[in-house]
């Protein structure tokens, strides 16, 4: 099962660079205003999300339901942990919304929006990792 949770936080990273990195590419996105450097944010975005994140989001669900399902995990850490996932699936969805505003010229926020949209996963990512690796409830 060692296996398993390996490749569970492998794809974990492999998520959270693209949550990391598509905010910040929608932060140069939204600084840009020719189209060259729309149609290239747009290919990049697409990439990105279509490539590496969703299936990194999906395999490491996937896994983690695995992983709990084999260890019969349990605890309020578990289910606090399970929250944060769930808000993090729901930041993914945003990702995939402002995506297509930008596709379709449709964006309504500026770069610091942006920028600070950008911090949320560092949260997320800091209170998962503590909730799993200290078990404090």
């Amino acid at each position: 099962m060692l296996w398993l949770k390996a490749f569970h936080i492998i794809f974990m990273v492999t998520w959270f660079a693209g949550l990391f990195y598509l905010p910040r590419l929608f932060v140069y996105h939204a600084m840009s205003s020719d189209k060259i450097s729309h149609e290239r944010f747009i290919v990049m975005e697409r990439k990105l999300f279509y490539g590496i994140m969703t299936p990194g989001a999906l395999l490491t669900v996937l896994l983690g339901v695995w992983l709990w399902l084999d260890y019969n995990f349990f605890g309020l850490w578990l289910y606090i942990k399970l929250a944060l996932v769930i808000i993090l699936i729901i930041y993914h969805i945003a990702c995939f919304k402002y995506l297509i505003d930008f596709k379709y010229k449709k964006n309504k926020h500026s770069h610091i929006f942006y920028r600070w949209f950008n911090e949320i996963p560092v949260v997320l990512l800091i209170a998962i990792i503590l909730m799993v690796e200290l078990k404090p409830l």
